[in-house]
């Protein structure tokens, strides 16, 4: 049986998740700073992108990602396993990321997270994105 302080981690945990998705989708990379750790590493180079600290990550999405006309990050059916401080979890993610008028880029994969609890709450401390699949339509 879950205790009131489980529910309440995986709670915070379920808002933490939210919170990534929405400062990515509307583009506020600052609003990344109270999600991770100081010391948090963050590999997407299964998706294209680059490993790094958030501060290098901050500075790729700022270069890429306006090249997309808009983006959605569905996250769904995450497994949480709570141990102490930390958590382990495994987020599902749908993307779809708008090219331009023709064309979508549709991407299917896993957020793998090891998250701390710190003072402000729950951060990421690792991020790895793990490419489930990707489909492109209209003309490349």
């Amino acid at each position: 049986m879950l205790t009131m302080q489980d529910i309440s981690d995986r709670l915070e945990i379920q808002d933490l998740l939210a919170r990534y998705s929405a400062a990515i989708d509307t583009r506020c990379w600052d609003d990344l700073d109270d999600l991770f750790t100081p010391d948090a590493h963050v590999d997407y180079t299964e998706t294209g992108g680059i490993a790094g600290s958030l501060a290098e990550q901050k500075a790729y999405f700022a270069e890429v990602l306006p090249l997309f006309k808009g983006s959605q990050h569905l996250t769904a059916t995450s497994t949480i396993v709570l141990e102490g401080d930390e958590a382990k979890v495994k987020t599902l993610c749908f993307n779809p990321m708008v090219v331009d008028d023709q064309q979508i880029y549709f991407v299917g994969l896993w957020y793998r997270d090891v998250l701390s609890r710190t003072p402000s709450g729950w951060r990421f401390r690792e991020r790895y994105e793990i490419k489930s699949w990707d489909f492109h339509t209209g003309s490349r």
